[in-house]
């Protein structure tokens, strides 16, 4: 396990070296993380896990055999909202063919292209890109995410900025006006 710390200064590099088998600092930016991490991989399958995320516990099995793919997600909250939003996450994701970071998106690494290093929807341009070379693996076990964002958002306008943003993001918009709108 890597984790890769883009220069935080809560102590997370401290915390994560004794639970990882290494930590490296990249520049701040989730493509750019996760693309320091991938490099420095030495596994056949590499999975991108959000730090807020936990795998099933048979998850390396479950990976194998497949090019790419993702989790389904259940959402850990309070919010009753939370469970559609999985519940549609996962749909949306085995309608379309596009995987989110939530996830956990997993690739061989002879097929990764890298993620390209955009502001945001780095998750969704990657899997547009792979969609052209098989759909992705749609397994049903889950990974469980943290709801903190959404409840302290607000699950509702959590649901419609991040509609508005996919949405625009299709647009042209470019990800880095997005992730303006996002962090604003």
């Amino acid at each position: 396990m890597i984790v890769v710390d883009g220069g935080s200064e809560d102590g997370t590099a401290g915390l994560a070296a004794g639970l990882c088998d290494r930590v490296i600092v990249a520049p701040r930016g989730r493509a750019t993380q996760m693309n320091a991490g991938a490099r420095a991989a030495t596994g056949d399958v590499l999975l991108f896990l959000h730090a807020d995320t936990r795998l099933p516990s048979n998850a390396d099995q479950l990976v194998q055999g497949f090019l790419w793919g993702r989790f389904d997600v259940r959402i850990e909250g309070r919010h009753p909202l939370l469970r559609i939003v999985a519940w549609s996450m996962n749909l949306r994701s085995r309608l379309t063919g596009i995987a989110t970071g939530d996830q956990a998106i997993f690739v061989r690494r002879e097929a990764f292209p890298g993620f390209p290093e955009i502001a945001l929807m780095e998750d969704v341009a990657f899997s547009k890109a792979m969609k052209r070379r098989a759909r992705p693996a749609c397994l049903r076990a889950k990974v469980v995410t943290s709801g903190r964002r959404w409840e302290s958002r607000g699950v509702v306008r959590t649901i419609l900025l991040m509609w508005r943003l996919r949405l625009l993001f299709f647009l042209g918009k470019t990800a880095e006006e997005l992730a303006r709108r996002y962090e604003g």
